[in-house]
């Protein structure tokens, strides 16, 4: 049966009971659904206007508090969402929809992270260019989240596949490239501004000529030592079976590549590489002005590993070269160096090797090779095949090789051998180490495995035997007739030693960082093509902007070029390599026509990402990166804000390194060269937890489709065999996905957004239950019951005022969801909605309109469909997005009596009603006075009374 509603044009029945043609059902949640949609779109509802330009609104808009509300980039996956992809997606949009309804000026949109390897995949595998498997995918993201509601401004949506996109992503590529670092000033400079530094006559680093008498390839090599973005020689995980370099997480720890689980091996290639390092203490230091999870900044913290110590210079016998420098924290421990360990891809391991062995050479440290160039040889093919993960991993096995050179500790004299081994990094500190097995528990085993001398220099509790003490304690061994540290504690002996090292020339004192500079090549076709080319002496040149977008190619092969996965000896042949008229191309950069080649790596998928909030603000200005005036007015810093950027940014935990600290390096470099405002990013962070759902295995420890199990006596079944259930991961390949689709069609999207509202805290994972679903569909059932008879699709409100149970029950819900939408508690918001509903049901008849109207805009952030739709039943011509959020009153929130709890010995005796602002005097003569506290006396004396007014009081008898 289907029947025009005449209170809502357009609005017809869905198919319902017969006596309830406009009963609130799947079928007619989705005809309003869809209806909605249509209307907000049309009409431009979440479209939020700038201060000037293209986007520029309404000035009475613009002059309400702003809020920038941000979700984290989508992927946009080829089989689409899961319902565990939108619950951060509909808790932003909740919080931007009260923050409308408070009167603020929000601008809140998606875009796509679009770039990315399984699109490049999936080109490999079918031929299909990766554009056109992406683009069908953000079509379907896009239907997807449209169902949900999600008041997006669509006009703001951007995909880091667009070229018109990349153009800036390549643009901010060349600010960073022609930018230098200057420890000075502590900011970034344009690089034009040192080569005039040079030019009127300052030092060249590495030389005595001066810059006017060097070639255009020694500047251009000076220049890469300052340069923010530079291409080195540098080590990287390089899979020949894969044909490609993979991040270090896309390697396992046995040294395999997660995809296809090939070898992995250590090599030095030609590679771009981001100078995050110089930024280092200002990423740690403005930590503390962001409204960040302490958990997310200790990881950042820890990530960036900074670290106060000594670099010390350990000459080689025999070597007029230079020393092994090692940097240590612990340079109070050198009288205990025993030996030295060099990381395999240390660059000065060929040039200290003898041609012999050294004469006495014990046979365990020489891995049975006759020479040492040949034990290092196959010492390092051996180490080439682990990854950075099980090399530090404890407790393994040590292994190394000597290499028949010694060197010579700088304070005791000792000369002392130097191993090569695979559990010290060349990625942290100098890739050498000093070994102190007494204080190191990882050198304690390599010297027993190799019979290394172990001398303690801190003394270890009594008792303590066999093993390394990390401890503090008075220093021991420590002294000589060059210097004494012996009974000094860890401080004192840190300082003097490194005075000692200093007043020698054997070092001195240092910082370090774990962090290293970022690897920013990839061998892969699906990224955005680095702006820069090559002449013909091999001197990298940027591109004009006026040439960009650099757009990619079209190539016949996607995939790089493979090799014997067990060959180490090769080298990445890009596809982009292959597209010769693309690569050798005749250019005018300002000095005639001369021939180039393209650089034939592309960015990784984190470029497009570091900036996108940008992107977001002025998303059509074809001038500029982004308007100044629109940039301040959206993420200047202000009030609260030292820093500035995006109000709230909602996201995984899984970003907490990576991604947000490739961002906030971008937004610094911006900022220093005067593009920004705004010193960081993201003020505030939020991490949502995730949805888990059920996985359901059979014997052999496989996946089985999730619904089609069936729970019988008392355990799980499926096709006749017994499962194993655990909570896990949603996802396709745990067969376990269910689609937002279908639990649309069975309920309609406000069901879907409030359950996955209502399941917990935003912040923690919470188990999938489907069955579960149906208790918010039931709740917006008796919302709609309340307003609109289900007969005739008419209101049912009257004009009369609310009795005042009904007003305290309806204030105290405005208070408790106005708080808890604040604070992002939207479960406990929607417990507060129900019970209200629940009182106004029980306490029958039709409601007052104010009570119903009130009701509908509390509704409204979480459920927008059925809130607009019965907005407009109660006669209303604007949406009910645009309209305030109730305010409550005071009078109504606090409680004319409160319950008071009397205790005598820590049982109750007592319960009092008193008003919430009762004196303790009055208090406690009220609980002294009642008969139930005089019976358990008994006539005893009190030796004290304890008053916590209004709701406790405790009796301490004599």
């Amino acid at each position: 049966m289907s029947e025009t509603n005449p209170a809502v044009p357009g609005a017809s029945a869905a198919p319902g009971d017969i006596g309830a043609p406009f009963r609130y059902t799947a079928g007619l949640a989705a005809e309003i659904e869809a209806r909605w949609q249509d209307a907000w779109e049309a009409d431009g509802t979440y479209e939020a206007p700038n201060p000037v330009g293209e986007l520029a609104g309404d000035p009475a808009v613009v002059a309400r508090p702003k809020k920038f509300v941000m979700d984290m980039f989508p992927y946009p996956s080829g089989s689409g969402l899961h319902v565990g992809h939108p619950l951060g997606y509909i808790a932003t949009d909740v919080y931007a929809r009260h923050l409308r309804m408070t009167g603020h000026n929000v601008l809140h949109t998606l875009g796509f992270d679009a770039f990315g390897l399984p699109a490049e995949q999936h080109a490999v595998a079918t031929g299909t260019h990766p554009r056109v498997s992406t683009e069908a995918a953000m079509d379907n993201m896009k239907r997807q989240l449209r169902r949900l509601g999600l008041g997006h401004d669509k006009r703001r949506t951007i995909a880091t596949i667009d070229p018109a996109y990349y153009r800036w992503t390549q643009w901010i590529f060349l600010q960073i490239f022609n930018s230098w670092y200057d420890d000075a000033a502590g900011r970034a400079r344009p690089i034009a501004e040192l080569v005039a530094e040079f030019e009127a006559g300052r030092e060249v680093p590495g030389t005595t000529r001066a810059w006017a008498g060097l070639t255009a390839a020694e500047r251009a090599e000076v220049l890469g030592g300052f340069r923010l973005a530079y291409a080195s020689e540098s080590p990287v995980n390089w899979c020949p079976g894969l044909g490609t370099v993979l991040a270090n997480e896309e390697v396992t720890t046995d040294g395999r590549s997660e995809r296809g689980n090939f070898p992995v091996f250590k090599a030095k290639l030609r590679q771009w590489n981001m100078r995050i390092t110089a930024y280092a203490d200002r990423l740690l230091d403005d930590l503390d002005g962001l409204d960040w999870p302490e958990a997310i900044k200790l990881q950042q913290r820890n990530w960036i590993g900074r670290s106060e110590g000594a670099r010390v210079d350990f000459a080689v016998e025999g070597h007029q070269g230079e020393p092994v420098t090692v940097f240590t924290t612990r340079p109070d421990t050198l009288f205990g160096a025993t030996y030295m360990v060099l990381a395999p891809e240390h660059g000065l391991i060929d040039s200290i090797l003898p041609a012999e062995w050294p004469q006495g050479v014990k046979e365990a440290w020489t891995g049975g090779a006759t020479t040492p160039a040949e034990a290092v040889a196959a010492y390092r093919k051996q180490a080439q095949t682990k990854s950075d993960v099980e090399r530090q991993t404890e407790h393994k096995d040590k292994t190394g090789v000597f290499t028949g050179a010694y060197a010579v500790n700088p304070v005791t004299g000792t000369r002392i051998p130097v191993f090569v081994a695979d559990y010290v990094l060349m990625g942290y500190g100098t890739g050498a180490i000093m070994a102190v097995p007494g204080q190191d528990e990882r050198d304690w085993e390599f010297a027993e495995a190799f019979e290394l001398p172990i001398i303690r220099t801190v003394r270890p509790p009594d008792g303590w035997e066999g093993e390394a003490y990390t401890g503090a304690g008075p220093a021991i061994n420590s002294a000589n007739d060059r210097l004494s540290l012996d009974g000094l504690d860890v401080a004192e002996a840190k300082s003097r030693m490194i005075a000692w090292l200093i007043e020698q020339g054997a070092g001195e004192g240092t910082i370090n960082y774990r962090l290293r500079d970022w690897l920013f090549s990839r061998q892969r076709y699906w990224g955005e093509p680095f702006p820069i080319v090559y002449d013909e002496d091999g001197v990298a040149h940027p591109l004009p902007e006026s040439m960009l977008p650099l757009e990619l190619p079209e190539v016949d092969d996607y995939s790089p070029r493979t090799f014997d996965p067990d060959d180490a000896d090769t080298e990445p042949e890009t596809p982009l390599s292959r597209n010769e008229e693309w690569v050798n191309v005749t250019l005018d950069l300002g000095d005639g026509p001369r021939r180039y080649r393209r650089e034939t790596n592309t960015m990784p998928n984190w470029a497009g990402s570091c900036w996108y909030e940008l992107r977001y603000l002025d998303p059509h200005n074809e001038e500029r990166l982004v308007d100044p005036a629109v940039e301040q007015y959206w993420m200047g810093p202000r009030d609260g804000m030292p820093h500035g950027g995006v109000d709230l940014y909602v996201g995984g935990q899984e970003h907490a390194v990576l991604h947000l600290l490739y961002a906030r390096f971008w937004s610094k470099v911006l900022f220093d060269l005067g593009h920004v405002s705004s010193v960081e990013p993201f003020h505030r962070l939020f991490n949502q937890g995730m949805i888990q759902a059920y996985v359901y295995r059979d014997a052999r420890g496989f996946p089985v489709p999730a619904a089609e199990v069936e729970e019988r006596d008392g355990g799980f079944w499926y096709d006749g065999e017994p499962v194993k259930r655990e909570l896990g991961k949603m996802g396709k390949s745990l067969k376990n996905a269910i689609t937002p689709d279908e639990i649309c069609d069975e309920y309609g999207a406000d069901t879907l957004r409030l359950y996955e509202m209502a399941m917990g805290p935003l912040d923690v994972s919470r188990p999938w239950d489907t069955r579960a679903v149906i208790g918010q569909y039931r709740l917006l059932q008796r919302i709609w019951r309340n307003v609109v008879d289900e007969a005739t699709g008419a209101t049912t409100v009257v004009d009369g005022e609310a009795d005042e149970a009904t007003l305290r029950a309806l204030h105290k819900a405005v208070d408790g969801v106005t708080q808890d939408m604040a604070g992002l508690r939207f479960n406990t918001a929607i417990a507060k909605v129900t019970e209200l509903n629940n009182h106004l049901t029980k306490a029958g008849g039709p409601l007052p309109r104010s009570v119903a109207e009130s009701l509908v805009l509390l509704v409204a952030p979480l459920a927008p469909h059925i809130a607009e739709e019965l907005w407009h039943r109660l006669g209303h011509e604007d949406s009910v997005t645009r309209r305030a959020f109730p305010v409550a009153d005071p009078a109504y929130v606090v409680d004319e009596t409160v319950t008071c709890v009397v205790q005598i010995k820590g049982k109750v005796k007592a319960r009092l009603e008193v008003p919430p602002s009762i004196a303790d005097t009055e208090l406690e003569a009220l609980a002294l006075a009642d008969p139930g506290v005089v019976a358990a006396l008994g006539g005893a004396g009190i030796r004290k009374v304890i008053v916590r007014a209004p709701k406790l009081v405790n009796i301490v008898p004599a």
